[in-house]
């Protein structure tokens, strides 16, 4: 009886055992990565100095090989800033060669065949590889919070007619959040970073790949600031490939991905090295690209030509392959991405009309973002026309096109330059009313940019001389005629005749006639800003903002009048001016004595002219 018992109890076990199995077995088939399990991790408070492990990381090819790492201690953080870091030295393997480099950011650590952290800091100027870790609990923890969509504020911002109208451009990087250790040996915390003497954010190497050295040249101060690292890379333009469907080799820990900025005929990519995979998440880098928060980048696996060993900074040569998802945030300790999401991409058509007459057509896409996609732009346009032109001597530029929205009307350019500086000037009229459109906190869904360059050899610019009027004297409703002269840069005057018509209800009196470029008539405007009530309304005023290759005429009087947001009311009433100037109401409005009647734009010249000059003439009746 007892034998009996013993062997139902056996049979029950085996079964139980069996129905388990295969349960665990369906649960790990629906998870296509090996890394699934928190007991994969290495807990922080059992990391002791003197331990040893392996790291991964590539240093060729798409294959990544494993190194040793020692720890040396650590360094706690505040519980608020929750932000640690693991000391460890590298040896043997590929780091012998490389020590830390850019790229290797995100790099996993395992000790006894768990998960540490991610190679994620370093020394400047270190004899030894020395580096900073960051705990896989930290990284995975923040993007473990309900991130929900991209918040914009609710109200709109103001706008200053002169940064609209601007001809000079630097990108807004959002604050960066790389945190710098407090070790300090002696001397001043600034100088902390050049001695070496901080623990900084490995560089992240951007490949510039179908961009010219100049390009690189100009804006690598602008990107070495954040911690990027611009890196000439090899081949050229590719075409923009559909997205690719992972599989379970995918991005695993260790391998190298890429950020793509730009795709296609100019490609731009930020690289990185993989911490973890998990089903379709990956967290990589172990500190922020940019910290751009919530994001939409494409995310590629990526190859590694080589690993260049330096005594100012190693980096790694990495070029991106087929794009299999998007980063969706950027966060402090690190980047979050999702396999199968695809990024919503600008599309970018350019036209380029060389001073031999040869026509090129670029295509390629920019990623959508606040503050990359007028830098983006600027990049490219400018490195368009220095691929095309001279790089040393004067040109003149045009450049038009538009930039298109899925609903309303598109934001228009009409842009001309001159001078040194003309493809710099030419790039920055793309860049500032992108940056306008971004910064409006209107939800703004660009459709795509189409633009025509044509550039010219040599300078062509005047400057405004002198005026005449054909009579000293007109009446209301009637026409005159301003006569403007002006003098090239080779002594040569030519006149241009503009006929101006007073409006019929212009009581009597001195009118001021001013004939100006748009920098001169913006600087004695009364209107300095204004807050747009929506998308259509700043539009609407990007696309009269005063251009900076023609003349306008305008002609004043002194009056009572005011501007309210971005209109100017003249010849107010004074019962009106009483009532906006109340003792019980502030703000709002902007007094003003002097009122523009009538202002027109002379169509452009041959030459683009700069100055202004006034004259006074009499209004009878």
């Amino acid at each position: 009886m007892r034998t009996n018992f013993f062997a139902f109890l056996l049979i029950i076990s085996a079964f139980s055992f069996a129905i388990s199995a295969q349960t665990q077995a369906k649960l790990d088939a629906k998870i296509p990565v090996t890394e699934k399990s928190s007991s994969r991790f290495f807990p922080l408070s059992e990391v002791r100095e003197g331990m040893r492990g392996t790291a991964r990381t590539v240093f060729r090819g798409s294959a990544f090989e494993e190194f040793n790492v020692e720890i040396l201690g650590g360094r706690r953080s505040s519980k608020k800033k929750k932000h640690d870091l693991i000391i460890g030295r590298l040896s043997g393997g590929g780091a012998d060669r490389t020590a830390v480099f850019a790229g290797m950011s995100g790099s996993p650590v395992y000790i006894d065949g768990r998960l540490v952290g991610a190679i994620s800091y370093s020394f400047p100027f270190s004899k030894e590889p020395i580096c900073g870790i960051t705990p896989i609990e930290q990284i995975i923890s923040i993007f473990e919070q309900k991130a929900g969509s991209k918040s914009t504020a609710n109200e709109p911002r103001a706008f200053s007619f002169a940064e609209l109208a601007a001809t000079s451009w630097k990108p807004g990087f959002p604050n960066s959040s790389m945190i710098q250790s407090s070790i300090l040996a002696t001397g001043n915390p600034s100088l902390g970073v050049v001695a070496g003497q901080m623990f900084q954010p490995i560089a992240t190497p951007v490949s510039f790949s179908g961009f010219a050295q100049e390009t690189l040249n100009l804006f690598a101060p602008q990107l070495m600031q954040v911690g990027l690292l611009p890196v000439s890379s090899v081949g050229g333009a590719s075409a923009i490939a559909p997205m690719k469907k992972a599989s379970d080799t995918t991005l695993q820990g260790g391998s190298s991905v890429s950020f793509q900025l730009t795709r296609g005929d100019y490609s731009l990519a930020a690289s990185g090295t993989v911490t973890f995979r998990d089903g379709e998440k990956i967290y990589a880098f172990g500190h922020p690209f940019l910290n751009l928060g919530t994001s939409d980048l494409p995310m590629s696996e990526s190859h590694v030509v080589i690993v260049i060993p330096s005594l100012n900074n190693s980096f790694k040569l990495a070029v991106p392959d087929a794009m299999v998802g998007s980063m969706t945030q950027d966060r402090q300790t690190g980047v979050f991405g999702t396999l199968g999401q695809a990024p919503k991409m600008i599309p970018v058509k350019l036209n380029m009309v060389t001073s031999r007459g040869q026509t090129e057509t670029l295509n390629y896409e920019v990623v959508k973002d606040d503050f990359l996609t007028p830098l983006l732009l600027s990049i490219t346009v400018y490195n368009t026309i220095i691929s095309h032109e001279r790089a040393l001597g004067e040109s003149t530029i045009n450049i038009s096109g538009e930039i298109k929205f899925k609903n309303g009307e598109p934001v228009k350019i009409d842009r001309r330059f001159n001078g040194m500086s003309a493809s710099q000037l030419a790039a920055a009229s793309v860049a500032i009313p992108t940056s306008a459109l971004f910064k409006s906190r209107f939800d703004t869904e660009i459709d795509g940019v189409e633009l025509n360059l044509t550039s010219v050899d040599g300078s062509k610019a005047a400057g405004l001389e002198r005026i005449t009027l054909d009579r000293a004297e007109v009446k209301a409703g009637e026409s005159f005629e301003v006569q403007a002269f002006a003098r090239t840069e080779s002594g040569k005057v030519f006149a241009q005749k503009i006929p101006v018509k007073i409006p019929a209800d212009t009581p009597a009196g001195t009118l001021l006639v001013t004939v100006g470029d748009c920098a001169t008539l913006q600087q004695i405007s009364a209107s300095k800003q204004f807050v747009p009530k929506n998308l259509a309304e700043l539009v609407k005023t990007i696309n009269e903002i005063k251009k900076e290759d023609r003349l306008y005429v305008q002609t004043y009087r002194v009056t009572n009048g005011a501007i309210i947001g971005a209109k100017e009311l003249p010849n107010l009433p004074p019962s009106v001016l009483a009532t906006l100037n109340s003792d019980r109401t502030a703000g709002g409005m902007k007094p003003t004595i002097m009122t523009v009647l009538t202002e027109q734009e002379i169509p452009p010249a041959e030459f683009i002219i700069s100055g202004q000059q006034v004259l006074t003439i009499e209004v009878v009746r």
